[in-house]
């Protein structure tokens, strides 16, 4: 992925995608990622260790650590953070705000989960699950 301009507006620049696979690049996404991840998932209600599961199972005490120096993460935390951010945003856009937030954490009866809650999905599949729920939010949404 480049970090690339693309002029859509005459004299106006729109940036789409971050390079992550730079350092530079990482370091200055991954404080506001992590305030972002961690403000989403207690809105969510999920605990320490729902929440390490979800950045890919790092120890729990790096998890504490994160909560006030984020340092630089890596690719996979931050996808996974960008996927979780996706979620909650197609979700409040589906969903009024209560009911927003407690869907993660909720049974639910779509072929894809089978009756769990999807935060039980994306914790056993990981980022392809993570993905197959954004896009499941998207369609939703009329966004494919």
């Amino acid at each position: 992925m480049l970090t690339s301009s693309v002029r859509t507006v005459p004299g106006y620049r729109f940036d789409t995608m971050p390079d992550i696979s730079k350092v530079a690049e990482r370091e200055r996404l991954s404080q506001s990622a992590m305030n972002g991840f961690f403000k989403i998932t207690s809105l969510w209600g999920l605990s320490a260790e729902q929440q390490a599961e979800l950045l890919g199972g790092i120890p729990r005490s790096t998890l504490y650590k994160l909560k006030t120096a984020a340092g630089t993460r890596t690719v996979d935390e931050l996808t996974r953070i960008s996927y979780v951010i996706g979620i909650y945003k197609a979700i409040h856009i589906l969903l009024p705000k209560d009911l927003a937030n407690d869907w993660m954490t909720r049974p639910n009866d779509n072929l894809l989960f089978g009756g769990k809650t999807p935060l039980e999905y994306v914790l056993r599949t990981g980022i392809p699950g993570l993905q197959q729920v954004r896009s499941l939010l998207d369609a939703a949404r009329g966004g494919l």
